[in-house]
This record gives C-alpha cells, structure tokens and sequence, in this order.
C-alpha cells in the first residue's frame, strides 16, 4: 500500500469539510434558519441514499481485489455490468417512494413558515432524481477501490465537497428557492455518475476492452449478495446508533443539551478521517493479499494496526488536552461549560472507535460481513438501554460514557472476531462454473 493513496484518501475526506466550514455561516445567515433547515434535510437524504446500492459497492471492491489476487481478471467486465445493474434497480426503486411520497403530499409533512409547499415538493422530486445516480455511483467507486484508483475517487470527492456546498452557495446569490438551491445537489450527483464510470472502465479498458456480450450474470448477483447484503443491514441500523444519542437527549433532557453535546462530538469525531483514510485502502488491498499472498497478509495488517493505534494516541490525547482552547476560539463565549467535558470523554471513544474501524475492514477482507452486520443488530439495543440509564443518571456525560462503552464494546468484539482465520471463498468456484458453462455452450 503506498502512502500517496492515504493521502489522496484524506485529502478526498477533508477539503470539503473545509468547504463547509467557509460556506455554511453565510448560507445560514442569507437563507435563514428554516430555509437552511430544508436544505440540510436535502444533504441528509442525498447522504442516505447510499444505503439504496445494498452494499453492492463495497462487494464489488471485495471481489474485484480477490479475482485480482487470483489473477482471474477476464472476469471484472462481468461483475461490473452485473453490479450496476442491481444498483440501477434499487436506485430507480428508491426514486419512485420518494417521487410517490411527494406526489402524495409529503410536504405536508414537514413543518414550515415561510417556505411555500410547492417549493418543497418540486424539490423533493428533484432528489429522486439523484437516487439512482448516488446508488450506481458506489458500484463504480467500489471498482476505482479494487483498482486502487485513489487519486481518482479522490478529485471526485472534492468536487461533489465543493459543489455540495459551494453550489447553493453560489445560486443562493441569485435566488433562495429552494428547487434551486437542490437542483445543484442532483447536477453534481449525475456528474459524478458520469466521471465514476469513466474511471471504472479506464482501469481495465486498455488491456481487456469491455466485450459487447458481457451480461449479467445470477451467480455473480448472488455472491455480490451474500456480501453485500449483509452491509445493507448495516447500511440501516448504523444511522440509529448515530443519531439514537442525540434523539434521546432531546427527548430525556432538552434542546440545548442537544446542543451542548453534538457541537463536541462533531470536533472530536472529525479526527478519523484518518482512520477512514486508511482503512479505505487497507481494505482492498489485504483482500487481495489474502489470495495473492496469503502468508504475508496478517504482518501487513499488524504493521498498519500499530500506525493507527499510534497516531491516533497521539491525536486523542493532544485533542483532550487542546478541547477547551479549539472550542471557546470556535464557539466564543455561547459555549456550554459542559461541552469540553464531553469532548474530552468522547476522545476515548474515538481511539477505541479507530482501532475497530481498522478490524471492521479486516473483517470484511475475508468476507464476514455477516459478522459486522449481527454485531451491529447486538449493539443496538444494548446501546439505547445504557444511554436511558446513564442519561437520566448523570445527564449528557451520561450519554458520552454510554457512547465510549459501545465504541469499546465494538472495538473488542470485532478484534475477537477477527481471530477466526477462515476466509470465505466462494468467487472463484463461481466464476469457474460461469466459464464452464460458456465453453459447454450452455445457458
């Protein structure tokens, strides 16, 4: 693995949050609170219609990484027409329950003053539009992955950063609506479309052009499933294990405290756009060490397992100790006292959230998924009865306490996992069958 693809990664993951921290005071202050609202819904729905490519995305990395390991690279063409064909599917479907539901009234929903419904409802079709773009997206990005191709998933990212805030930034200068201001939310979606799919076909276009019969094929649908179902699961619990904390606050104790405990959070956390950086490159490249070289695999994660645990002591501990200073410079005097304690305490949530992140890719290497989705399914309830108890017992330190035990908590159980040496191997008996199948002449 080489270091300019953890940089090219975190350069992808951290120049648009530099963007939105230029951008977004002036967009609250001309849009105003209500109008800046909507459009933050509109961010968040874009955000979570990824879940729409079922995991598809990351499956195609993992087998796209092992056939390469194997040396078995006749077989990419295939698996890339099938994958996103299944994102496409799944993206339509997702436009159609977003454009049904605004058809239906869905405005209606949402509570405003100012912004007329049918601002909202226009708007709300204009993202279903992005769906099917963002799903087939992943299945091309998870390819750029396999390839290695960092630099270029890279550039995308910073562009879609840019346009993502910068693009209603822009037309905000000539007008508030809100159709407007999304409409360059969905150009930037379908652009990068465009641009990820280029970059896919280019990693492989020179030395085996795509043939005209390549078609899908069920029993690549069915092994992209397997793995990449069980990330879908994820794809839905992991959104509740974020945002229980914040909902409980609000419900259990106030609004400010809400408040009070995200502004922390949102600083602490951003610190592991290093860990993402680096587990994003980690994760193709063990799966196609593991069949490549499959002895050399475990000293190589050890090796970048002990990167992470270091720097990230080293980042944790200087954040704890420099909190109070970075948050009274950003937040000034509306800062709530109880903020730094939170930080500080979320700071060893964070650490212990590295190293599982590492694990976490690990896992997915050898194609367990199933365990980090049951994980997650185990998680979630214990999580949401300590943040109750802890909550009502000690406020929001409560619930950064009951946040770090569940970091510690997943950190521990996907490192006991991943002690299991077995490794799932079902692409190559599929792919043969798939070539015996073509020189039989049969279906």
């Amino acid at each position: 693995m080489r270091l300019s693809h953890i940089g090219w990664n975190l350069a992808g993951l951290s120049l648009p949050l530099a963007v939105a921290a230029l951008t977004v005071p002036r967009l609250i202050s001309t849009l105003g609170h209500e109008r800046f609202g909507l459009l933050a819904l509109a961010w968040g729905l874009i955000g979570y219609a990824g879940a729409l490519d079922l995991g598809i995305g990351r499956a195609v990395t993992q087998m796209v990484s092992r056939l390469r390991g194997e040396g078995n690279l006749t077989s990419v063409p295939t698996v890339l027409v099938t994958a996103s064909r299944i994102t496409l599917a799944a993206g339509l479907a997702g436009a159609g329950a977003i454009a049904t539901v605004a058809l239906c009234g869905g405005a209606e929903w949402i509570e405003v003053a100012s912004v007329p419904r049918t601002e909202i409802r226009s708007a709300i079709l204009l993202l279903a539009v992005a769906l099917p773009a963002q799903a087939m997206s992943a299945t091309y990005r998870g390819l750029n992955e396999a390839f290695l191709n960092f630099k270029g998933i890279s550039l995308v990212r910073v562009a879609l950063g840019i346009v993502n805030f910068g693009g209603p930034y822009f037309v905000m200068q000539f007008t508030t609506e809100l159709p407007w201001l999304v409409g360059t939310l969905v150009a930037s979606r379908l652009l990068a479309l465009v641009v990820f799919r280029h970059l896919a076909y280019s990693c492989f276009r020179s030395w085996l052009p795509l043939k005209r019969n390549v078609a899908y094929s069920t029993s690549v649908a069915r092994s992209l499933f397997s793995f990449g179902g069980w990330i879908a699961i994820s794809s839905v619990i992991s959104p509740a294990l974020v945002q229980a904390d914040r909902f409980l606050i609000g419900a259990i104790l106030s609004a400010a405290a809400v408040s009070a405990y995200v502004l922390p959070y949102e600083v602490v956390v951003q610190s592991l756009i290093l860990v993402g950086a680096i587990s994003s490159v980690i994760f193709p490249s063990l799966t196609k060490m593991m069949h490549e070289m499959p002895h050399a695999w475990p000293a190589y994660f050890k090796k970048w397992l002990l990167v992470v645990v270091v720097v990230m002591f080293l980042v944790c501990g200087g954040l704890a100790i420099s909190l109070p200073f970075v948050m009274r410079v950003w937040i000034g005097s509306a800062l709530d006292p109880r903020s730094i304690g939170v930080g500080q305490i979320l700071c060893l949530g964070v650490f212990a959230n590295s190293i599982g992140i590492m694990f976490y890719a690990l896992l997915h290497a050898k194609g367990r998924t199933d365990m980090t989705a049951k994980l997650h399914v185990i998680e979630l309830p214990l999580f949401l009865v300590a943040l109750f108890v802890l909550l009502g017992r000690y406020g929001i330190d409560g619930a950064a306490w009951a946040w770090v035990g569940r970091m510690v908590f997943d950190a521990s159980a996907l490192a006991l996992c991943s002690r299991e040496r077995r490794i799932r191997n079902s692409v190559a008996p599929i792919f043969e069958m798939h070539r015996s199948s073509e020189k039989s002449g049969t279906p």
